[in-house]
């Protein structure tokens, strides 16, 4: 009996401990893993929501810190470790949660390994070209990888990142031969082909506007069932008659697993009024991006519905790494 009673006690005492550091939450600056380099599409989407949280926490620090490279697995698997009281989170991708824990045999984590908090933003994709390429459209490129195969290369941030799957269902669906060119970053590989290291890569809507509006990049077509206001004249895949290029990139909101379920509630609550808040709002819509929000169940679902669409596709193209 005193030993019941002394659990019950134990658990109260612990239970109330748990509130009490919820409603004080955060008290001190809290860190941000992104599994990307500064400047790419993830780091970029993390920022506008750090940017924007501190309004929702009395001023409180968020602050970004970049663990770049193994296409995502090295700041995932770090923020997966960290321990849950809150102070570290992460801010991530498709790349990061779902297809590198698909693809490599021990990346060490998975997106069970996290607690959602909340869905940032979805973003279409574009299939850019350096302009110095001789290829103005679809119908142009897959004539011209088809005529000279292995000699266009696309680029990624790695193995196992969305761009990677995007480029190599394009390159099934089409049968033509494009070489991979992996980088430790979606910046870095965006930089390659202003560069001319690398033909043309897959990238997100808000990474690439405005250097394909500056004539730096050739837009040749969109992600989705239909075109972006931002791109008019450029066609989207579903018209190109690719309906399994639709799909656009999304980043997430999470924490370790075991974080305190009133601190990621808090967090939820945050993230959904700084993303329906300016100034983060009107920044996302001049980019090109659409922002979530939701519930964390709604997140949960999200990620598994994710899993369960291209777990398939991978194992079908045979995309393995280590």
């Amino acid at each position: 009996m005193r030993r019941t009673l002394a659990a019950a006690v134990a658990v109260l005492a612990l239970t109330a401990a748990q509130t009490v550091f919820a409603a004080n939450y955060p008290s001190r600056p809290v860190h941000v893993i992104v599994p990307t380099p500064p400047g790419g599409p993830v780091d970029v989407m993390a920022r506008l929501l750090c940017n924007s949280l501190p309004a929702q926490f009395g001023g409180q620090t968020f602050v970004v810190e970049n663990k770049p490279g193994a296409g995502n697995i090295i700041g995932s698997k770090l923020a997966a470790e960290a321990a849950p009281d809150g102070y570290t989170l992460h801010v991530s991708s498709v790349s990061g949660l779902v297809l590198s824990p698909l693809i490599h045999k021990n990346p060490g984590y998975s997106a069970a390994s996290f607690a959602p908090i909340a869905l940032v933003t979805e973003t279409p994709q574009v299939l850019v070209v350096n302009p110095q390429v001789p290829i103005k459209s679809l119908a142009e490129l897959i004539a011209y990888a088809k005529a000279h195969p292995g000699k266009l290369n696309y680029s990624t941030g790695g193995i196992g990142t969305f761009p990677n799957l995007t480029a190599e269902l394009f390159k099934k669906l089409t049968g033509t031969n494009i070489v991979h060119v992996p980088y430790k970053g979606g910046h870095l590989a965006l930089n390659a082909v202003l560069a001319g290291e690398a033909q043309l890569t897959f990238d997100t809507l808000p990474t690439s506007l405005q250097l394909v509006k500056a004539g730096k990049l050739r837009a040749i077509a969109v992600s989705g069932k239909q075109r972006r206001p931002e791109l008019p004249d450029v066609p989207d895949m579903q018209e190109l008659g690719y309906p399994q290029l639709t799909t656009g990139a999304w980043t997430a909101f999470v924490a370790p697993k075991g974080t305190p379920a009133e601190i990621v509630a808090k967090l939820n609550a945050a993230a959904n009024k700084a993303l329906h808040s300016e100034p983060m709002a009107g920044t996302l819509a001049k980019m090109g991006a659409e922002a979530r929000g939701g519930t964390t169940k709604d997140l949960a679902d999200y990620i598994a519905g994710e899993t369960a669409k291209w777990k398939p596709v991978i194992a079908d193209l045979h995309i393995k790494a280590d």
